[in-house]
């Protein structure tokens, strides 16, 4: 996936993942805090890897985004131009992963739809945030393990559903 992503969109990207990370890091550090942030974080780390679905697109779609508006925000603040940042991607989703990426989207729009607006407001940022961030080849490479697993999980069951064989 072609992405155009540069350092101002990597520090807004950054920008948001600390104003979500901090209240929760000052405020207890209790679970159910950050589980709409951790949703999107999840769901847009995984839109890195879905070429030519929705939420690829999305992602690649929000990295330029982000960029062009992180370099007006640094070129605004500081004065300085901003570069461009090499991308990787985290690896490729099998069908049956593809399937628990859907049913993973499913359940963060089920979560968006029962959340106030606080918590709507964060599963964005963390969708925002993370579907930029997951592009950069040391993030992508960290994910690639959220890859596999996702592959795992739905190899796993569609093998379940094709022989009747356990999970394990």
């Amino acid at each position: 996936m072609n992405t155009a992503l540069s350092l101002g969109g990597v520090a807004l990207a950054l920008a948001i993942l600390y104003l979500n990370m901090r209240p929760w890091w000052k405020g207890g550090r209790d679970f159910k805090a950050i589980l709409p942030y951790g949703s999107g974080s999840v769901l847009g780390s995984l839109a890195t890897v879905c070429i030519g679905g929705l939420l690829g697109w999305g992602a690649a779609g929000n990295a330029s985004l982000l960029s062009g508006s992180g370099d007006k925000a640094v070129h605004s603040v500081t004065g300085t131009g901003s570069a461009p940042v090499a991308h990787a991607s985290a690896g490729a989703l099998t069908s049956a992963g593809g399937v628990v990426v859907f049913l993973l989207f499913v359940g963060v729009g089920a979560l968006f739809r029962g959340s106030g607006k606080k918590d709507r407001w964060r599963i964005i940022g963390g969708f925002i945030s993370w579907s930029a961030l997951g592009f950069l080849p040391g993030v992508a490479a960290v994910l690639a393990h959220l890859v596999f697993g996702v592959n795992w999980i739905g190899d796993k069951g569609w093998s379940m559903l094709n022989n009747g064989a356990g999970l394990l």
